[in-house]
């Protein structure tokens, strides 16, 4: 019913913890390894070995410089309307809860495009990207921007947007698609009740100066290139 990813980008010690959360709430998982470095490369080979998740290493099928995002989404979205499943992305500085993908796919109805769980963070408070979810009291649908820390895509939505629409020189998709979604006529499910751990941008912890200093964090946004959204 379900095609659970995880791009990761070296951070193993979030990765790891976000990789056997998933394992351990009893699903399967096909992590996208997007040129981590080679020891951590390896180290998601051994977790292949001991947990029995899939490992893609991207850099044996593209060329293209991280972030890869838009050939992830491509490529899984190929899968998924072939098997008629859902997709779930779980980023790899989110750790899920055993119930948390059961409780995803209990929103899934005609016409919903995505269903997300709700951001927390060690404390317990809702945290980025959801912040604005400390005003929203209860599951439903929700117009405002969503995030991919961990969401499902329905099939039915994947039937009708094609990803090989997206901009390829972004670097991130997740406005762009849930935007989509509520453009073509779906509905985006918060689920406020569905709370998972995030530790935001454990994989490239340069975003983190979006908060401690945000002129350089878009100084460098704008003269790189970086994070294009």
């Amino acid at each position: 019913m379900v095609n659970i990813i995880m791009p990761v980008k070296d951070s193993l010690q979030t990765a790891e913890q976000a990789i056997r959360a998933i394992v351990a709430s009893g699903y399967t998982l096909t992590v996208y390894d997007d040129n981590s470095t080679a020891e951590n490369a390896a180290r998601l080979d051994a977790l292949s070995a001991e947990l029995g998740i899939s490992v893609m290493h991207i850099s044996e099928q593209t060329d293209h410089p991280s972030p890869n995002y838009r050939w992830v989404l491509i490529h899984t979205q190929r899968e998924c309307i072939g098997s008629g499943q859902h997709l779930v992305i779980v980023e790899s500085d989110v750790i899920v809860r055993p119930s948390t993908i059961s409780t995803l796919v209990q929103s899934v109805r005609s016409k919903v495009g995505l269903v997300a769980a709700v951001t927390h963070n060690e404390n317990g408070d809702v945290n980025f990207p959801y912040d604005y979810a400390r005003r929203i009291k209860q599951d439903g649908s929700c117009k405002k921007r969503f995030s991919f820390c961990c969401t499902l895509l329905t099939n039915e939505f994947l039937r009708a947007f094609d990803f090989e629409q997206l901009d390829p020189t972004k670097n991130w998709y997740d406005v762009t698609i849930s935007h989509m979604s509520l453009k073509l006529g779906f509905d985006n499910i918060l689920q406020v009740s569905n709370p998972v751990l995030h530790k935001p941008h454990s994989s490239r912890p340069w975003k983190r100066l979006k908060y401690t200093n945000p002129l350089l964090y878009y100084w460098r946004k704008l003269t790189q290139r970086r994070d294009k959204i």
